[in-house]
């Protein structure tokens, strides 16, 4: 079986998707993309719809890539032209407090998987209204995408820290191991 040229990673805010994205690209030679930083322009404004997704579309129009974040609304953008998708189904006790915890080690500074021009922040409202409430807004999505992948699919749903250890510590070998 062939390793996947074009990955999806989805899950969580602080489930490690940004990470796992570089250092499948790092193992892998496939470019990466960081959603986030197609999205937000400088001093954390929304890029308009249109613009989105016109870069989100240049970015899936190529040959060899992983990509990670979410963007519900825009998946059918991404999913006709990946062959993998890897969802990190980490538990509310693993990725909330990472996701806090990242914003105060940053904070103040922009990060490589954010738009430039944003300085990381702490914002109780992203926590409380995106984070925490994951599960309710987007994990059922997330798992009926898994149970019903397109034909030629592959995925992996990765549930623990140990699992996403795991998987990276054998990249590249591991992506050959995503099943259809």
């Amino acid at each position: 079986m062939s390793l996947p040229q074009r990955i999806l990673v989805l899950g969580p805010s602080g489930a490690g998707k940004s990470t796992l994205a570089r250092r499948i690209g790092e193992r892998s030679g496939l470019s990466v993309v960081h959603l986030d930083a197609l999205y937000w322009m400088p001093g954390w404004r929304p890029s308009e719809t249109e613009s989105f997704r016109a870069r989100m579309a240049a970015a899936a129009a190529g040959e060899r890539w992983v990509i990670d974040g979410n963007y519900g609304s825009h998946l059918d953008l991404r999913l006709p032209r990946a062959d993998a998708i890897i969802w990190l189904d980490l538990p509310r006790r693993v990725y909330f407090p990472r996701a806090v915890w990242r914003s105060i080690r940053h904070y103040g500074r922009e990060r490589s998987d954010i738009g430039a021009g944003c300085r990381e922040q702490f914002d109780w409202s992203f926590f409380k209204d995106w984070v925490w409430t994951y599960p309710a807004r987007s994990r059922g999505k997330h798992a009926t995408l898994m149970k019903n992948l397109p034909a030629g699919m592959r995925g992996i749903i990765l549930r623990s820290r140990a699992e996403v250890a795991r998987f990276t510590d054998g990249l590249p070998r591991s992506l050959d191991g995503i099943s259809e």
